[in-house]
């Protein structure tokens, strides 16, 4: 970016310079002299916006940058930052008594930003991208977009992403000859060669509780060709979703570390981290919880692949977990989206992601510069995700608790060694259907 305003800067100059040589032309030789420099203009000069972000590795990243931004623009940008959940409500209760404030915000996209967009709290960002050809926004995942756009509009601007993989013991694999499953046949087949309870070994992990599994079960979803709904119909009672509910119940009920009823990621991630486990799905984002050689006892043994592939090939989640948005409110739009032009623009988003953040720019990720901080295996598997991969993890509705329940109570049902899931998860759909109804009244 420090390129980019020293060249407008420059051109700036200039103009001024020929404008007064210009002038000087027909006057008289005491004012042919050459005037004083005059300051570069800048273009906020005065402005002051106010940014919320989640006490995330992203905002320590950017925090030590904004100097930098505010000394191109002239503008004042005032950082708040709250834990997740305090994030959530402070806004909630901001937007809802009509506050101009904050002017930008970060934002769980799949998690409120259809809440927030029908409340009309976030203003609609598609002209923003296109006043700028240099912001390339078509360097932008296609599926990360998708995330952040609700009733086709543009809601956001993608600034962490995350997929869903697959986490494997390459030890374990090497000793029992077992190549890395490619396929959910493979990985079904390698849980049940290498599990072995008597040993405390157990063949698979994830997540066990019913709203926290939602999202890891919806790579299952999609690579088996189902999805949560289709349009306005809820379609998580078809052969293809029951499919996947069974297996992923199946490989927790079966092959699963005791007590993982009542996993979430952080338990799941321990065991495996504990060497007790052979397998595990989860997001790309977390892997530091199992190669950081203080927290895992097989940091230097755990390999990373593309989530296996089912009926419908491989389909893992491909999604914006935080984004940047703006307040509908916001007195400062112009000031307002020129931060966040620059906050995702290709070069800063080069140095969070240096630092961590995995972004949605290509060109960041074709970077070598853009990886230093990944494992190259893990790099692989990431630009292989993102080909393939669907922009939401759950169901797409305002009342997400809701649909998650619904959803994770087949799983949950599997796991408890249901026998009809058909009537179960024909009850879900219903329920399902219900909540996308209720969306559709408000």
């Amino acid at each position: 970016m420090r390129k980019s305003w020293s060249r407008w800067m420059g051109v700036s100059a200039s103009v001024l310079v020929a404008a007064s040589l210009a002038a000087g032309c027909g006057q008289q030789q005491a004012s042919e002299a050459p005037e004083a420099a005059k300051p570069a203009v800048k273009p906020f000069e005065g402005k002051n916006i106010t940014l919320v972000t989640a006490n995330h590795p992203w905002n320590d990243a950017i925090k030590p940058l904004i100097p930098e931004f505010e000394a191109a623009t002239g503008m004042k940008v005032n950082v708040q930052s709250f834990f997740e959940d305090q994030l959530t409500q402070k806004l909630t209760v901001q937007f809802t008594s009509g506050s101009a404030t904050p002017d930008v915000f970060m934002y769980r996209p799949l998690q409120e930003g259809k809440l927030f967009y029908k409340n009309g709290w976030v203003s609609p960002l598609d002209e923003y991208p296109q006043k700028d050809a240099s912001y390339d926004f078509a360097d932008f995942s296609k599926s990360a977009v998708g995330s952040v756009t609700v009733d086709g509009k543009l809601a956001g601007i993608p600034i962490i992403t995350e997929q869903e993989i697959l986490y494997y013991r390459k030890d374990l694999l090497q000793k029992a000859g077992i190549a890395v499953p490619k396929t959910i046949d493979e990985l079904v087949a390698a849980v049940k060669q290498l599990h072995d309870p008597k040993n405390e070994m157990y063949g698979f992990v994830a997540r066990g509780q019913r709203s926290p599994l939602v999202t890891q079960v919806s790579s299952f979803l999609y690579s088996e060709g189902a999805d949560f709904s289709q349009g306005d119909k809820a379609t998580i009672n078809t052969p293809e979703a029951i499919k996947a509910f069974t297996t992923y119940g199946t490989l927790l009920k079966d092959y699963g570390p005791p007590g993982v009823l009542n996993m979430s990621w952080p338990q799941a991630f321990g065991i495996f981290a504990q060497g007790k486990v052979a397998f595990l799905t989860d997001a790309n984002s977390l892997y530091k919880n199992l190669t950081d050689a203080e927290k895992s006892k097989v940091a230097d043994q755990v390999g990373f692949a593309v989530f296996p592939g089912g009926k419908a090939g491989s389909k893992p989640y491909n999604i914006t977990s935080w984004g940047l948005a703006m307040n509908s409110k916001s007195a400062n739009k112009d000031a307002a989206w020129e931060f966040m032009k620059w906050a995702t623009s290709k070069e800063i988003v080069l140095k969070t992601q240096q630092k961590g953040n995995p972004g949605a720019r290509a060109s960041v990720w074709d970077n070598p510069e853009g990886t230093t901080g990944f494992p190259a295996e893990l790099v692989t598997v990431i630009k292989e995700s993102v080909k393939g991969g669907v922009d939401h993890d759950r169901p797409t509705v305002i009342s997400v608790g809701e649909a998650r329940d619904a959803v994770g109570e087949i799983v949950q049902r599997v796991m408890a060694g249901e026998t009809n899931l058909q009537d179960t998860a024909d009850k879900a759909n219903a329920a399902l259907q219900a909540i996308m109804d209720k969306d559709k009244s408000k």
